[in-house]
Order: structure tokens, then sequence, then C-alpha cells
């Protein structure tokens, strides 16, 4: 009987409005049922889902169990619904050494003080000469190569943090988002690539305020007590840095720089531009560079699960839905259980896949074949995302397009004296946004934004397309983000920042869960239109998008 009758609801939202059939099971997709989950996955049990601790190895697993109960293909390692990768936290040891000597004599830096080694720098030692390279960043195809004019190889590299232009609405590199090229560890490996030996990084105090207490911020980097959330990067990313890299004060960068005919902010004002820039040799000087740090690997996984298309071509392509599972732990009593962020996105994926298993067993297969993924370690630097493009389970060229919702269950409210994690957005209450959806990344494929356009309409939702090129760099701080620096289409959906955003407060009683389930029932719809369709997204984007607030 209730297939039957979930057979005749599927007949009836075929027939109903939007410029495609909608699809199947759509309507299967309920508040009550998002409500359910949410508040067993953002249960206290959970203790917030920190990555390596018990509560976020049991988010998976619940995950992974209603894959399996929903006859979801297993497409994980070992036939399995996880993809296993390795995270790398690192420690400071004690020998740690900057020397600079010029004119036989030799000035002795501090560890903690005047320097600081980068955490996925290796532990090395080099001695050489030094050679100023404006921001490290190398991209011909925008029209910047700071490496343009100067020969690295065997030297020791001096180069300013950030970006040029970043301050610039028509940057060319991603406008108001600070792009990839701007990251510490992007910079170390261009200038491994150039043939430097060591790298050091010092602020562009032209674009931000001189650091006023540079230990202050190397204590940051390297506390004396371990902190609650460790600082993580990717094994694979650690294990292809092989030479010292370290940050160090601006007092530090004049010393390397007296003598020369400019001052230090001259050199790098100069450096927007390097083609007028001051890159080359810093005369008379020898850095001696040591770098005392010890790595420790954690795994980490992935939850994935499959439904294969129909299809005998178009099966081979796929269409990724997806969201993160982790959030931010406990701190004694205090639990950040992380409902909207992003228990909201992960409960709609559950949702998602049931859905399509539904369809699947009427006979309702999409042509495309569909990964459903819920990534980990999202918070600490979207390092699920990033293990996955970097051993993709199929060929990232095969994949259509990315769905990613992340803190879909609120309406975006920006208080006055909200604060920095505020920044670039305009003050807005949640009722004014109680219809509203953000989409992100829509610049960077029209194609696949008009398919999401077109999908729209019967839910009575208003999509929002106003944070690709912001200050809050909300472009860059969700999973759909390592997909489109591989040049796949991928979107972002949210609902926008509150109050409650990374704090205890965000609990499931305060979801908008009717809005939840419109949201919800959009990407699925997208995500089967996507899946049916003849052509495929185009990555289009222009270097710098248009939209601003």
């Amino acid at each position: 009987m209730a297939n039957t009758l979930i057979s005749i609801v599927t007949m009836l939202a075929a027939l109903g409005p939007g410029s495609e059939p909608s699809a199947p099971c759509n309507e299967s997709i309920r508040q009550q049922d998002l409500k359910a989950d949410l508040y067993f996955l953002a249960g206290d049990a959970f203790q917030g889902r920190l990555t390596g601790t018990a509560g976020n190895n049991l988010a998976a697993e619940f995950i992974a169990s209603r894959f399996e109960r929903l006859g979801l293909k297993r497409v994980g390692s070992d036939v399995s619904y996880f993809q296993p990768f390795l995270l790398s936290t690192a420690t400071l040891g004690p020998s740690n050494k900057l020397e600079v000597t010029r004119d036989d004599v030799t000035l002795r830096f501090r560890a903690g003080q005047d320097f600081v080694p980068l955490p996925f720098s290796p532990s090395a030692e080099v001695r050489n000469s030094l050679a100023f390279a404006g921001f490290g960043i190398s991209d011909p195809e925008r029209g910047h190569d700071d490496y343009r004019n100067v020969d690295v190889r065997d030297k020791i590299v001096l180069v300013l943090a950030h970006e040029p232009g970043e301050n610039d609405l028509k940057s060319p590199f991603d406008g108001l988002v600070m792009s990839e090229a701007s990251t510490p560890l992007r910079k170390v490996m261009t200038a491994q690539e150039k043939g430097a030996v060591g790298i050091l990084i010092v602020s562009d105090v032209h674009n931000h305020p001189e650091p006023e207490n540079f230990e202050a911020l190397a204590h940051g980097l390297w506390p004396e007590k371990p902190p609650r959330i460790l600082q993580y990067t990717l094994q694979d990313w650690a294990e292809r840095v092989r030479i010292p890299a370290a940050m160090i004060s601006t007092g530090l960068a004049r010393t390397l720089l007296r003598g020369a005919k400019s001052s230090f902010e001259a050199v790098a004002r100069s450096s927007e531009r390097p083609q007028n820039g001051s890159n080359g040799m810093i005369e008379g000087a020898r850095i001696t560079l040591a770098t005392d740090v010890s790595r420790h690997v954690v795994p980490d996984r992935n939850v994935v699960a499959a439904l294969e298309g129909c299809d005998p071509k178009l099966k081979d392509e796929w269409v990724v839905i997806s969201c993160h599972l982790d959030h931010n732990g406990a701190d004694g009593d205090l639990i950040y259980n992380g409902a909207d962020d992003n228990g909201s996105g992960t409960v709609g994926l559950l949702e998602i896949a049931e859905a399509y298993a539904l369809a699947a067993q009427q006979g309702h297969r999409p042509k495309r074949s569909v990964l459903f993924a819920a990534f980990d370690s999202e918070e600490r630097g979207l390092l699920g995302a990033y293990a996955f493009v970097e051993r993709p389970l199929m060929p990232l060229d095969r994949i259509v397009a990315v769905l990613n919702m992340d803190m879909i269950g609120r309406n975006e409210e920006v208080p006055v004296g909200g604060g920095s994690r505020f920044r670039g957005l305009a003050i807005q209450s949640a009722e004014s946004n109680r219809n509203a959806l953000n989409l992100l990344g829509h610049s960077y494929s029209p194609s696949l934004t008009r398919t999401i356009e077109q999908s729209i309409a019967p839910f009575g939702l208003t999509l929002k397309q106003d944070l690709d090129n912001n200050v809050s760099n909300l472009l860059r701080r969700s999973d759909h983000w390592p997909f489109l620096q591989r040049g796949v289409p991928a979107v972002f959906f949210h609902t926008g920042l509150h109050p409650d955003y990374h704090t205890p407060a965000d609990r499931p009683e305060k979801i908008e869960y009717a809005k939840m389930e419109r949201i919800v029932r959009l990407v699925h719809q997208a995500s089967w239109d996507l899946a049916q369709q003849a052509d495929r997204p185009r990555l289009e984007h222009e270097t710098a998008p248009a939209t601003s607030r």
C-alpha cells in the first residue's frame, strides 16, 4: 500500500509546475524526517562531531548505516562506504634557527619572536643567499608572475603574504575573494617548483596593518599547550613540501633589506605589479635557516555512496551531492552541536539519497550516476573535499557538477555590531531572509546556475547571487571550493550566517524546518535535472566576478 501511494505521488509530481518534470519521489523529502534526523545527529551524544573524536566517528558510522539501509552502492575503499585519507599535525622542536650574515657579521634571530616555522614545514637546514619574489605567485594565465625576472634556484626566497590587488573589486585573481594562489602552502610549493631551497613569508604591510605583536602570532601557530582543536594539513600535501618554510616579522624583513635602494614598504608596494617591482637578489646577505618540525599522521575518512545511472553512455558521468559532517566539538560541558553548521546539510543529503533510492526501487533511475558525499574536516580547512580531489573516486572530468549544502537551516541574520565574522555582509534581519537562499559559485558556471534557476519555481525560494565577489570570503569557505580549483562546476547552497554561527547556541530547536524542506527538495530537483539533461554545465568563470555586496 505504501509503495502504491508513493508511486501515485510521484506521477502527480511529474505533472507539477516548472520547466522540467518533477524529480521522482521529491515529495518524500519531508520536514518531519529532517527534524528527526537533525535532533539525533546534532544531539549532545555526538559531542559536536569534532575531527578525530568518538562523536565524529559515530556520525560517520550513522551516515554509512543509512546509505547501507537504502541499498546504495559502496564506492569507497575495500568496497565500503568510506574514503579514507590521512591528516597531519605537527609539533615544534627546539632546534629552529635563523641567522643573517653580512660583511662578516652574523645576526642571530629568535624563534617565536622574530621568525616561526610554518606547521607544514619539514625539518631541514639550508644556507644560501636571499632573493625577493614579490608575492611569490606564478600565474601567467592571469598575467602575474613574480618569478618572471628573478632566478631563485638554490636560493632562499622572501615573499609577501596574501596577493596583489586584494582590495580591488576587479582583481585578476578572484576579485575580493582570496585566491588559492595566495595561501602559504601554495606559495611554498611554487617556490619549491622554481628551485628555491627555503622560503620566508612576511606580512604585506601596504595592504594590512603591521602585526603589533609577532610573538603573539607565533604563539597562535604554536601554542605552548596543545589546543582543544588541533591544526591539521593533508598528509599528501605535507609529504610534498621538502624545503624549510617560515614566517618572519616585519622588523626582520627590514633588517634583510638594509642597504637596499628602497624601503621594505616601498618594495612591498611595488610588488603589486611585478613588471615594475623590485624582485631579485638581496645583495650581501647570506641566510641560514633551520626548521625543527615533527609530523604526526592522523587517519580520517569521508562517507560516500552511489546510485548508478541507467543510460549506457551517460552513467559514466557523475553528479555529486555533498555536505560536511564535522563541527567544532565540545569544550567541557559546552557542546558546539552544529545543527545548522552542518547538521542541516548532512540530514539534507540523507533525505536526497533516500529519494533517489525510493525512485530506483520503482524503476526510476537517473541517466547519469549520482554520488552522495559527506566530507569530513571541512572546519579544519576543507580537508575532506581536498582529499577527494587529490585522490578522486572517479576522474574529475567525469563529474558534471557538484551541489554542496552547508548551513541550509536558518535565515541569514547580520546584526549591528556583529564583529569581524560578519565582515563584508550588510546588516539584515532574519525575517527579511525568510525565503532567501544564497547560491555561491554561480559566476563560475552560468550554465549550472541556469539549471538551478529553472528548477526553483515550485519551491517558493528567492535565489540570491551576490556573494561570489565579497570580502567575507564565503565563496572559498565550503567544500565546493576544491572542485572549482580543479575545473569542476560546483555551487554552494547556503542560507547565510547568523549570530549562533560557531557557538553552542547552534542547536536543532532553532532550525527553520519548513524552509529547509523546500531547499532540500530544490537541491534534489536540480541534481535530477543535471543527471537527465543532454548537455553538461561548463566552467566559464571570468577572472573577476561582477557581483558584490
